[in-house]
C-alpha cells in the first residue's frame, strides 16, 4: 500500500465585492469601536462602491459566512471580532497576511486591535520592508455620555475660510507625532484629506487672535461609522500648552459629536503619553481596549 503526504493548504481569504459589504459591516459591528477604521471605509463602499472607498476589503474564510475582515487602503486594518476561536483567529490573520504579501506593501501603516495588528505584522515582517516604528500599546478609549468637564464654548467647526490656518496646524501635529512632514512626497494627498475633513464638518478648532489668528486647539473626526466617531489629530499649540485648553476643548468636541454625528466618541493614544491619557479621563473617556500601530 502506498502512502502520499497530502499538502496542508494555507488558510485562504477572498477579495470582497459589493455584495459582501453588508456582511462585512456586520462583522465590524460586533466590536464597533475597535473596527471603526475599517467600517468607515466599508460604509463608503456601501454607498459609492469600492473604488470610491480607496482600497479593497478581504474576508475570511474564502467561502461561507464571514468571520473576519481586513481593509487594505492607506492603512491595513485587520478586524477579528471577539468570540472568534483562537485557531480561527490565527487562520484569519494568516490568510490576510497571504493577501497582503501577494499585493505588496501599499499602506503607510498596519493599525487596529492590538492582537490582530501585531500578529499580522509578525507574518509580514520577514517579507515586507522594515517598520519605522511599532507602537504596541495604545489604549483605546471611548465615551458615550455627556463630558465631565465644562466644554470650551469657543471651540467650533472649522470652515474652508480657516483652511490656511488649519492645514499648517495639522502638519505640525503630524510631524510631532510621526516624525516627518506629511507634505513631503505626496503632500497634496494630505492637504486634500484635511480639506475634506473641514468641508465635511469633521474638523474642530479653537482660534486665538493675539498677534494674528492662529489655531490654539484642534481635533478631527478621522473615522465615522455606525454609532462611533473616532477622534484623531488632537493638538494644542506648543506655546499654549499647560494652560488648561485640552480638556475643555475635548469636552466641546465630545459634546458636538454626540449631538450631531454619533453617540459614541472614541480615540486611541500612546500608552507613554500620560498627560493626554489623564486629560481624556478627566473628560470622561474610559478604556475599552488596546490598539497597536506599525508605521512604515
Amino acid at each position: 500500500m502506498s502512502w502520499r503526504r497530502s499538502a496542508v493548504r494555507a488558510p485562504q481569504a477572498r477579495a470582497l465585492g459589493a455584495g459582501d459589504v453588508a456582511e462585512a459591516l456586520a462583522v465590524c459591528a460586533v466590536d464597533p469601536v475597535a473596527s471603526v477604521l475599517a467600517a468607515a471605509r466599508l460604509e463608503v463602499a456601501a454607498r459609492s462602491g469600492m473604488l470610491a472607498a480607496g482600497g479593497e476589503a478581504w474576508g475570511y474564510p474564502a467561502s461561507g459566512p464571514l468571520e473576519a475582515v481586513c481593509w487594505s487602503g492607506a492603512n491595513l486594518v485587520p478586524v477579528v471580532p471577539p468570540g472568534v476561536p483562537d485557531g480561527e483567529a490565527e487562520d484569519a490573520i494568516a490568510a490576510f497576511a497571504g493577501m497582503a504579501r501577494r499585493q505588496g506593501r501599499r499602506s503607510s501603516s498596519i493599525v487596529g486591535e492590538r492582537s490582530a495588528a501585531l500578529r499580522l505584522w509578525e507574518h509580514l515582517e520577514p517579507v515586507w520592508p522594515p517598520a519605522r516604528e511599532v507602537r504596541a500599546d495604545q489604549p483605546s478609549l471611548a465615551i458615550d455620555r455627556a463630558p465631565e468637564v465644562e466644554p470650551e464654548a469657543r471651540v467650533r467647526r472649522a470652515t474652508l475660510d480657516d483652511l490656511d490656518l488649519v492645514l499648517p496646524a495639522c502638519v505640525r501635529m503630524f510631524t510631532e507625532e510621526v516624525g516627518y512632514s506629511p507634505m513631503a512626497g505626496a503632500g497634496s494627498a494630505y492637504a486634500m484629506r484635511v480639506r475634506s475633513l473641514v468641508a465635511e464638518g469633521r474638523s474642530f478648532v479653537l482660534m486665538g487672535h493675539d498677534d494674528g489668528p492662529r489655531v490654539l486647539f484642534k481635533a478631527e473626526l478621522g473615522a465615522v461609522a455606525g454609532r462611533v466617531a473616532q477622534v484623531q489629530g488632537v493638538w494644542v499649540d506648543p506655546e499654549h500648552r499647560g494652560r488648561g485648553l485640552a480638556a475643555p476643548g475635548m469636552a466641546a468636541v465630545v459634546q458636538a459629536t454626540r449631538r450631531d454625528v454619533a453617540p459614541v466618541v472614541s480615540l486611541y493614544v500612546n500608552s507613554y503619553n500620560a498627560p493626554a491619557i489623564a486629560t481624556y479621563r478627566r473628560v470622561g473617556f474610559e478604556r475599552v481596549g488596546t490598539f497597536a500601530t506599525i508605521l512604515f
